[in-house]
Parts: structure tokens; C-alpha cells; sequence
């Protein structure tokens, strides 16, 4: 079994999005690390659209202001939000980014606030990205923490790195704490090997240093 492939959970296969961003550095062990902003980006995108969907509404009953295409938006948003709320309470994953797309279109076309359309344009062209789970990239030269911005750093900026009961410590050498909870548990055997290659680059990392 290649070592990138253990952690079936922990560690994503090479074709995740790790790799298609490093490629063609090849990554020893990938932790893919819990997303804690979802439910609040959820939140958001619901407020937003639906004070939206009822200014867009409203606009319709002023005599001269209706329009098919603004109608048209009223009746997916409303489903768009329906079905997405549906499915959040199944416990099923949920993206607005589609429904945050519509309303920026149907801004362009409001006789005020058009301006709109660029933060809606935005929110949903990031949703997605934003509601990624983060992933932790670890070779034997550095360690690439995959977020919205890629962080890069060596061996020699950390005094340790630890995974244990799900969480991942990285100890900065600036006294920076990063922890952060796995998406998925694993037994201590994986741990045990992930930690022994971390010890294992951490010293050579002071050995190299002197």
C-alpha cells in the first residue's frame, strides 16, 4: 500500500484537491480537517436571499414595475431555498452558490441598489470553496496547509505536529497554536504512524538546521 493512501479517511487519495493544486509534488499524508463556518454560511446565504426574494417581490405589486423575468426569479428562488432548506434538514449537504447567482441577476435589473449584484455575484461564485473542508498536505520537504489562501511552510517553523483523538496540533516555533478536528475518525495505529513520521521530519529538520 503507497504510504500517500493509509489514512483511508485522514489521508485523501491523489486525486483530491491537494494534488490537482501541488501536482506534481507528491504528498506522503493528507488530513482533511473539519470546516466549522458551513452552518454560518448557510445562515447567511439564507437571510440574504430571502430578504432578497422579499424586495423582489414587493417590487412587483408597484404599479409599472413588473416584470416576467424578475417573476420568474421570484418563483426558483423560493424553490431554490425551499429545496435547499429540505435537504439541510435531512442532514444532507447544501449549496447556495446556484440560488446566490440568480438574485445577483435579478439585481441588475432592480431600479435600485444594482450594486448588489457584485457581493451576490461573489458569494456565489466562493460558496463552494469556502464550505471545502481544509486539508493539510505533508511531504518530507514541507507542510501545505490548503486553505482559501495555500500556507507553505518547512519543517524547521514547527517545534511539533501531533495527531491524536481527531485533532491535529501544529506548534509553531512563533508560539502559534493551530488545532483543528479531523472529518473522520481513525484508530491509533494510523495516528501512531503519521505522528512517527512527524517526529521523524521534525528532528531531521534540527539536524539540518545546525
Amino acid at each position: 500500500m503507497r504510504r500517500d493512501l493509509i489514512l483511508h479517511h485522514y489521508i485523501l487519495p491523489l486525486k483530491s484537491s491537494v494534488e490537482s493544486y501541488l501536482r506534481p509534488m507528491v504528498y506522503q499524508f493528507v488530513v482533511t480537517l473539519k470546516n466549522k463556518n458551513g452552518k454560518q454560511i448557510d445562515r447567511f446565504s439564507v437571510l440574504v436571499l430571502f430578504i432578497s426574494l422579499l424586495i423582489f417581490i414587493r417590487q412587483q405589486f408597484i404599479p409599472g414595475q413588473m416584470k416576467l423575468p424578475v417573476i420568474f426569479v421570484c418563483v426558483l428562488l423560493a424553490a431554490l431555498l425551499g429545496y435547499n432548506i429540505y435537504q439541510s434538514k435531512k442532514g444532507k449537504p447544501v449549496f447556495y452558490n446556484g440560488a446566490l447567482l440568480v438574485a445577483a441577476i435579478a439585481w441588475i435589473v432592480m431600479p435600485f441598489l444594482n450594486w448588489l449584484f457584485v457581493p451576490f455575484a461573489l458569494m456565489g461564485l466562493v460558496e463552494r470553496l469556502a464550505k471545502k473542508p481544509l486539508e493539510v498536505g505533508f511531504t518530507d520537504q514541507e507542510v501545505l496547509i490548503n486553505s482559501f489562501i495555500r500556507r507553505r511552510y518547512t519543517w524547521k517553523d514547527f517545534n511539533n505536529i501531533v495527531l491524536k483523538d481527531d485533532l491535529l496540533t501544529l506548534d509553531f516555533t512563533n508560539n502559534r497554536l493551530f488545532q483543528r478536528e479531523t472529518v473522520d475518525e481513525e484508530g491509533d495505529a494510523e495516528e501512531d504512524e503519521f505522528n512517527a513520521y512527524c517526529r521523524e521530519q521534525l528532528r531531521k529538520s534540527v539536524v539540518l538546521s545546525r
